[in-house]
């Protein structure tokens, strides 16, 4: 039998550091769950040090998120690369793939939402011979333009204010195209996160638990990705634990409650991470965010200025 390994390129979904497409968490994993000096849900991979009680976490574990992969399948003498797009958005993917014939080609399309297409069709090989392939994807069509219909809406409760402790020009994490223009928020964990603009669910994660600045945090994340009317994708990241309120295919009004900010993924303290992203042709471009403010004006953040919702 051909065999067909799989063999990924790169992929990006749209945070600055990649988060993983499966939601849940590893299977051997055990959560605990006690509250802080302030009242606060703090989740452990072990009971408390501090002497807390705790208990055993209940977690939801659905693979809410949609795949969005390549695979590899035999068809006689040629071996096809498969795209299959779950997600209820378009994505545009590259392939790379080297026949039987030793020689490598490379394809390029825009699959649509919830759909499989053919890529690419290569002669399989002889014998016990296997084909190498790799692959890249990003989601939303290619050269969306950032054309929100007014300024955004802060990301939390009307009438509160945070500290926004980074925004463009400064650049200490956010420093690749796809999140130079990020913003980070500074909140407890626990505060509600509230959507800054209409949209469609897309994409989630909700079942991690830690973070840290160690590299094995990076892919933990919590995060809900929303797909906005121009084609562009708001992101809201570093989500509390099976806080999130919101589904993929769930339409979301601006101002909705969305989920719980938190600590989760590559995170030096409680903050909510929110990017708005477009796929420049293979590539996820970061854009710049404006706010409203009050009577009408519109706020630009900048770090160490204070944002409030209006």
């Amino acid at each position: 039998m051909t065999q067909i390994p799989r063999r990924r390129y790169w992929i990006f979904i749209g945070l600055a550091a990649a988060c993983a497409l499966d939601a849940g968490l590893r299977a051997t994993a055990q959560v605990y769950r006690y509250k802080d000096d302030h009242g606060n849900w703090v989740y452990a991979d072990r009971p408390s040090q501090a002497g807390q009680s705790a208990q055993a976490a209940p977690m939801n574990t659905a693979a809410a998120s949609p795949r969005i992969l390549v695979e590899a399948r035999s068809a006689g003498g040629t071996s096809e690369m498969v795209a299959i797009n779950e997600c209820r958005c378009v994505v545009e993917f590259l392939v790379k793939a080297t026949g039987g014939d030793g020689l490598e080609r490379m394809a390029k399309s825009v699959v649509p939402e919830r759909s499989r297409q053919v890529l690419l069709v290569v002669p399989a090989p002889t014998g016990t011979g296997s084909i190498a392939f790799e692959y890249a994807y990003v989601i939303g069509q290619p050269g969306a333009v950032h054309t929100p219909p007014r300024p955004y809406r802060a990301p939390f409760a009307l009438a509160q204010s945070f500290t926004v402790t980074q925004a463009p020009p400064d650049a200490v994490t956010h420093i690749d195209r796809a999140s130079r223009n990020a913003i980070d928020i500074a909140m407890p964990v626990g505060t509600p996160v509230h959507a800054a603009r209409d949209g469609l669910v897309i994409n989630v994660a909700r079942s991690f638990f830690r973070g840290g600045t160690r590299l094995e945090n990076r892919d933990e994340a919590n995060f809900v990705q929303i797909l906005q009317d121009d084609g562009t994708t708001a992101i809201y990241a570093h989500l509390q634990m099976d806080t999130i309120r919101v589904r993929p295919g769930q339409r979301v009004q601006r101002g909705e409650n969305i989920a719980n900010s938190g600590n989760t993924g590559f995170s030096s303290g409680p903050h909510l991470h929110f990017v708005v992203v477009r796929n420049a042709g293979l590539e996820g471009e970061s854009v710049p965010v404006v706010f409203a403010g009050p009577a009408g004006s519109s706020v630009v953040p900048h770090s160490g200025s204070e944002l409030t919702a209006y």
